[in-house]
């Protein structure tokens, strides 16, 4: 069956607007490390996918899976030694504070049962996040999606979008450290007013390196000054770990801890099954509890036996392939190769990274940052042609977007880099 007959056939039974990526989108039918293959036999570098974290197919995954699947899956309500040694060595890479765990099978449910959390501990009902961001699909998760509404702020009065903490199109004529007291303020102000509106603060939610936002260039000063404008007002400090955890920042096991401060809360997802719908919630002793004493939650498959042993098996891989090492010494060697791109071609107006996480934002005029949305719309699919696999992202969809499994070598950023170099090039 060829693309045309099958993007005929999905629109028919999943609708025409599920969204696919590419003009030409791809057919794969295969993946193996870094490598995603599609059903002519062609190979594509994939420096987009998160969830395959430690590689696409990774054997030892599989067969923890498999092994697992042959002995026993079921859910979470019988007594079960999975569910507790993987909760255990999870909870284990955190602040000793963030001592319990929830586990759920996606980031949105993670993120819901963290909002329950925020309110229920706080008596509020008010949630701060970003102007321009995404948490999840559900109905009270979908509140936040503030980077799918037109004017980056929610219809609802329980949530209220303050502006990402950006330096290179800052919100406010300020630099250094004023800026980001400014834009921390604008936290503060927040809350106040979910207190004058009666509405009561609950708590913020925030992913750690702003990966929807564009990745900006964030120091710590910000992070740390709005989790004291939080606490100060009662409210908890939800992480959300679905991009940014698990290595991929590679100094850090988890976003937040980059900028020196601990969570109250971390909602996981996407990468912590490698590819098996596993999520989880990383939580306070007595907010857990708390949420416990009065909620009979629970969860038909999060934390069933089979989505154990994937978890556990990608920590294992992580400690055992050394990929947060691999996540700090590549991710520079691409950082600096980008670098180098931006000296040689004027459509690279900034370049920002975190560990194996890239963004690349593109200008029609480095003076006036004109967004180059066009551009950066023809580079990503030019370079699909080219058999390397990238996004966009940012609230102008001009920042190429390159998040790559864990394993992605400095021979596979070689490949990436000239051929992003030839590309630039013919834009």
């Amino acid at each position: 069956m060829n693309n045309k007959e099958l993007i005929d056939r999905r629109a028919r039974i999943m609708g025409e607007n599920a969204p696919l990526f590419y003009e030409e989108p791809v057919h794969i039918v295969r993946g193996e490390g870094v490598w995603l293959y599609d059903a002519d036999g062609k190979k594509y570098l994939d420096v987009y996918n998160n969830v395959p974290h430690v590689g696409h197919c990774h054997p030892h995954v599989v067969n923890a899976i498999a092994k697992q699947a042959e002995t026993l899956n079921v859910h979470t309500r019988y007594l079960h030694e999975a569910i507790l040694d993987y909760s255990e060595r999870l909870c284990a890479t955190f602040d000793d504070s963030l001592s319990m765990a929830i586990l759920t099978c996606t980031g949105t449910e993670s993120n819901e049962i963290a909002l329950r959390m925020a309110r229920q501990h706080s008596g509020g009902m008010g949630i701060i996040c970003s102007n321009f961001t995404y948490h999840g699909n559900s109905t009270a998760v979908w509140e936040l999606a503030t980077g799918f509404y037109e004017d980056g702020q929610s219809p609802s009065p329980n949530v209220k979008a303050v502006p990402f903490p950006d330096a290179y199109r800052p919100a406010f004529d300020l630099t250094g450290d004023v800026l980001w007291e400014a834009y921390a303020n604008e936290v503060k102000l927040a809350i106040e007013s979910f207190e004058a509106e009666g509405i009561g603060f609950a708590g913020l939610i925030f992913c750690p390196i702003f990966s929807g936002e564009g990745l900006p260039d964030v120091p710590p000063l910000y992070m740390q000054r709005v989790v004291e404008y939080v606490h100060n007002a009662g409210g908890v400090f939800i992480s959300d770990e679905v991009q940014a955890g698990f290595g991929r920042t590679g100094k850090n096991m988890w976003g937040h801890q980059y900028y020196g401060v601990t969570a109250d809360i971390v909602s996981l997802g996407k990468p912590m099954g490698n590819g098996h719908p596993v999520g989880g919630v990383v939580a306070r002793a007595d907010l857990l509890n708390e949420f416990r004493n009065a909620s009979m939650y629970f969860n038909t498959f999060g934390g069933n036996p089979v989505s154990c042993a994937a978890a556990m098996a990608v920590l294992d891989v992580l400690e055992q392939e050394k990929l947060m090492e691999n996540a700090v010494s590549t991710g520079d060697y691409v950082i600096q190769g980008l670098k180098k791109l931006q000296d040689k071609h004027d459509l690279i107006g900034d370049v920002r990274g975190h560990g194996l996480f890239f963004g690349l934002e593109l200008v029609t005029d480095r003076t006036t940052k004109q967004a180059a949305t066009a551009e950066a719309k023809r580079v990503i699919n030019e370079m699909r042609n080219r058999e390397i696999l990238i996004s966009k992202i940012g609230p102008h969809d001009n920042v190429l977007k390159m998040r790559p499994p864990m394993p992605f070598s400095k021979e596979n950023a070689d490949q990436l880099l000239s051929t992003l170099d030839d590309v630039l090039a013919g834009i």
